[in-house]
C-alpha cells in the first residue's frame, strides 16, 4: 500500500531494488561470513564452559567422592563437535558417521565398519548377517546351533534366540572368565554353524584354539568385543605370529559405545568386517532391510534405482523400497558420531590408562590372594581392561555380600560379571520348562561360582591414583574386619 499523493510505480523500483541485493552474491557471502563468525563464538563460549564446569567438580575426597566403576572421559572437544553437529541439524546418519566409520575401521584394522544405535544392536546386525539367504548353504536357520558362553551379558545371545537358532552353553575357564577351550568340541553337532564369544572384561578369549575349532568345522565366529576395544591379540595361526587388535579376528565383530565402555558416544556401537559382502548384508538389516545401499539424503547411487526386477514386484519398482531382508532402524545419528570422532583419537591413550590401573590394583592386592582369586590375562594377549574382576575364595572368612557391601557403604562402586549364569534367569524360564531351546555342556560350575562369589571394580581412564589408592585401603580395610592381614 503506498502513502498519500505517492504513485505506485514510484516505490516499485526501490522494492526490487532492495530484493535484488538481498539476493546477490555479494550479500550471500556477506550472510554466510556472518552465520561462520556466530558459529565461531559459539564454539568459543562452548570451550570455555566445559573448562569451568570441569573446574567446578572439585577434588577426590575420600569417602564422600564416589569411586565409580566407569564413566564419561572428555573434553572440550567432544562438545564443540556435538555443538557443531546440532548446528548443521543433520540429524541422522551423516558426515560425521562416514568419518567415523572410516576412523573406527582403520583403527581395529578391518576393511569395514557400520555404525549402529548400541552394542546389542551391533550384535543383532552381525548375528542376523548370519542368517541371510545370500550366503546359501552356509546361513544360520532355525534349529541350528550356536556356541557361546553361559557366562555372559544377554544380548550375546539374544539375537541366536530371536532369530529361533538354538545356543549351546559352555562354562568359563576359572583364570580368565573366558571361554574353557575344552568343551568346544563336545559343544559340537551337526548342527553347529556359529560360534558367538564375547572377550570378557576386555580380556580376550584364547583365539588361536576357537579360530582353529572354527576352521576345522566350517564355523562363522562373531567376536563380541564390546567390552574391549583396544585389547590386542598374538595369534600363532599363520607363517608368523601376529599381534592384532581383537574384532580383527571373526568373520564378524561389535563394539559398545555406551558411557562406561572404551569410547563413548553416549548410546551407540558398531559392526566390523573384513568382508564386502557380509558388510552389505549388516547394513541391509540395519537399515529396514532394504536392498538399496544409498546413504540418508541420497538417490540413484547404483544409477538403476527405477530398472530394477527383483522378487515378484513389478519391474522398475522404487529400488529404495526394496527389502531383501526383515530388518530393522538401528542406525546411530550423526550428533552421536560426533562425539566418536574426538573419543577415537582417544582410545590408545583410555587404553593405556586401563592397563595401568588394572596392573596398580593387582599389584597393590596380590597379598590378599588367599581369599580373592584375581582374573588372569589370557596368554599371548594384552587386555584393554574393563573391569578387575575378583572372585571371593570358597574358603574366605567373608562372603561376597560381605566385601561388596563394604565396598558400597564406602562409595566404591560394584558390579557382578554381567548376568552370571545366563540359563538362570527368567527369560530361560519358558525353554527350562518345556527342555527345549538350548543346550548345556556339563553343569557350569565355574559360572555358578562366578555368578556366587566373583565381582569387579573400575578402572577406567577417569580415574586417577587417589581413586585406585582409596580402593585398595578399602579391601584391605574389609578383609582386616575378619582377620584377614
Amino acid at each position: 500500500m503506498t502513502s498519500a499523493g505517492q504513485e505506485p510505480s514510484a516505490v516499485a523500483p526501490d522494492l526490487r531494488s532492495n530484493i535484488d541485493d538481498e539476493d546477490s552474491p555479494a550479500s550471500a557471502e556477506r550472510r554466510l561470513e556472518s552465520a561462520r563468525d556466530i558459529r565461531q563464538r559459539i564454539i568459543g563460549l562452548v570451550e570455555d564452559y566445559v573448562a569451568a564446569s570441569q573446574r567446578e567438580e572439585g577434588p577426590f575426597v575420600p569417602g564422600r567422592t564416589p569411586v565409580r566403576y566407569a564413566g564419561r572421559v572428555y573434553d572440550e572437544r567432544e562438545v564443540t563437535n556435538l555443538v557443531n553437529a546440532s548446528l548443521d541439524f543433520w540429524l541422522t546418519e551423516g558426515r560425521y558417521s562416514a568419518m567415523l566409520e572410516k576412523a573406527l575401521a582403520q583403527f581395529v584394522g578391518v576393511g569395514f565398519c557400520r555404525l549402529v544405535n548400541s552394542g546389542s544392536s551391533a550384535n543383532l546386525a552381525a548375528f542376523s548377517s548370519l542368517t541371510s539367504a545370500r550366503l546359501g548353504e552356509r546361513r544360520v536357520q532355525r534349529g541350528d546351533e550356536v556356541i557361546t558362553l553361559a557366562a555372559g551379558f544377554p544380548t550375546t545371545v539374544a539375537p541366536i534366540v530371536q532369530h529361533g537358532a538354538v545356543p549351546v552353553f559352555v562354562d568359563a575357564n576359572p583364570r580368565t572368565a573366558n571361554v574353557d577351550i575344552t568343551q568346544l568340541e563336545e559343544a559340537f553337532s551337526s548342527r553347529t554353524r556359529a560360534v558367538m564369544f564375547a572377550h570378557t572384561l576386555g580380556n580376550p578369549f584364547d583365539i588361536d584354539a576357537v579360530l582353529t575349532f572354527c576352521r576345522r568345522h566350517d564355523l562363522w565366529l562373531v567376536e563380541d568385543n564390546c567390552d574391549a576395544l583396544g585389547s590386542r591379540y598374538t595369534t600363532q595361526l599363520g607363517d608368523a605370529p601376529d599381534t592384532r587388535y581383537t574384532g580383527t579376528f571373526g568373520d564378524l565383530a561389535t563394539s559398545s559405545f555406551y558411557p562406561p565402555h572404551h569410547m563413548t558416544t553416549g548410546e551407540g556401537g558398531a559392526v566390523y568386517t573384513d568382508s564386502e559382502e557380509l558388510d552389505d548384508i549388516a547394513a541391509s538389516f540395519r537399515d529396514w532391510g532394504r536392498d538399496c545401499y544409498c546413504k540418508s539424503g541420497k538417490d540413484n547411487t547404483c544409477g538403476i534405482r527405477f530398472e530394477h526386477q527383483l522378487g515378484e514386484l513389478p519391474f522398475g519398482y522404487d529400488h529404495k523400497y526394496t527389502y531383501s531382508h526383515f530388518g530393522y532402524n538401528l542406525k546411530m545419528t550423526d550428533l552421536q558420531a560426533s562425539i566418536g570422532l574426538a573419543q577415537i583419537a582417544k582410545v590408545a591413550d583410555f587404553g593405556a590408562a586401563r592397563r595401568r590401573n588394572f596392573a596398580y590394583l593387582r599389584e597393590n592386592l596380590a597379598h590378599l590372594g588367599e581369599v580373592f582369586d584375581f582374573t588372569e590375562a589370557t596368554p599371548r594377549s594384552d587386555p584393554s581392561w574393563f573391569g578387575f574382576l575378583a572372585t571371593v575364595r570358597e574358603d574366605a572368612p567373608f562372603t561376597r555380600g560381605d566385601i561388596v557391601s563394604y565396598l558400597e557403604g564406602h562409595r566404591v562402586q560394584t558390579r557382578m560379571l554381567f548376568a552370571g549364569n545366563l540359563v538362570r534367569h527368567p527369560c530361560f524360564d519358558e525353554m527350562r520348562e518345556r527342555k527345549s531351546g538350548y543346550r548345556v555342556i556339563g553343569d557350569l560350575p565355574v559360572t555358578d561360582r562366578l555368578m556366587e562369589r566373583a565381582f569387579w571394580v573400575g578402572v577406567y581412564p577417569g580415574m586417577g591414583i587417589e581413586h585406585l589408592d582409596y580402593m585398595i585401603e578399602q579391601f584391605i580395610a574389609c578383609c582386616d574386619s575378619f582377620g584377614v592381614h
